[in-house]
């Protein structure tokens, strides 16, 4: 699974961390996150982020 950048903030979303804190369990790929999911760092939108 490939991570993704944030293009704004440079947080790097790693699919096998996940994002716990924001209830996205490790072994989520990007593609399977929420819609409505954001960077739990600047709060940009899925549309931001790039392949890291």
């Amino acid at each position: 699974m490939a991570k993704y950048e944030c293009d704004p903030c440079g947080y790097i979303y790693d699919p096998a961390a996940g994002d716990p804190d924001n209830g996205i369990a490790p072994g989520t790929a990007f593609e399977d996150l929420p819609d409505d999911w954001v960077c739990p760092i600047c709060g940009a939108e899925k549309s931001e982020f790039k392949p890291a």
